[in-house]
């Protein structure tokens, strides 16, 4: 194999690789462009170190090993926020990236271009039927969803109603992330604003909640919502 044939793969792969970032990137996504170019021209690398050794008597036992090393790459890129993961659809596409760059590397350059225009359209085409579908679904997304629930009551319960709110916050699946109270000017009542985090829609839960306290005789007012909608008690 000589220098041009060697120049060719590892652009192919540069090449491949690039397009299948861009669309990570045009998404602000954490690996994008640069991430995904090194990943496949460096899988293309290490095939061809497989090609190049002599006598290596199964060069695709490098291409296997690639496969299995690009995985803590995209441990990398999957994080946790909460009750809700982040990262897995980026770790996916660096796994395809590195194919790409395998197949490049193999020589196998119209592979390596289905592969590139399978993953691109797997990202983009796929994402409006995926939403639309999360959407249905009980919690509607994988997305964290940002409550809040405002309660005025008494001032002289106050202590009571933090109380009673805590306790039926504990007992859905919501993480609480700020509680602050003030008092209302020129009344005897104090407003209380919890802000919490569900793992996706969850305003059956959050009815509960302020169900919940709509019933104390000193709650004169419970509201809650989301960035979209806002239910008044």
């Amino acid at each position: 194999m000589d220098v041009v044939e060697l120049s060719v793969r590892l652009f192919l792969a540069l090449v491949f690789g690039a397009i299948i970032g861009l669309e990570r990137q045009w998404h602000h996504r954490l690996a994008g462009v640069r991430t995904n170019a090194l990943v496949a021209t460096g899988s293309a690398a290490f095939v061809l170190v497989g090609l190049l050794a002599v006598g290596e008597p199964s060069p695709t036992r490098v291409a296997a090993q690639v496969a299995s090393g690009i995985g803590f790459l995209g441990a990398g890129v999957i994080l946790r926020e909460g009750l809700s993961v982040r990262g897995l659809n980026t770790a996916a596409t660096l796994w395809c990236s590195s194919a790409v760059g395998a197949l490049s590397g193999m020589g196998s350059s119209r592979a390596a271009a289905l592969t590139t225009v399978a993953v691109i359209v797997t990202n983009l085409g796929l994402r409006p039927l995926a939403r639309r579908f999360e959407r249905r679904g009980p919690t509607g997304s994988e997305l964290d969803v940002e409550y809040r629930i405002e309660t005025t009551c008494r001032e002289a319960d106050e202590a009571h109603v933090r109380a009673l709110l805590l306790q039926a916050v504990a007992r859905e699946p919501l993480m609480l992330r700020r509680v602050r109270s003030e008092e209302v000017s020129g009344t005897d009542k104090t407003r209380i604003t919890i802000d919490l985090t569900s793992a996706g829609r969850n305003h059956s839960a959050i009815e509960q909640v302020a169900g919940r306290l709509s019933l104390e005789p000193s709650v004169s007012a419970v509201t809650w919502e989301t960035a979209e909608e806002s239910t008044d008690y």
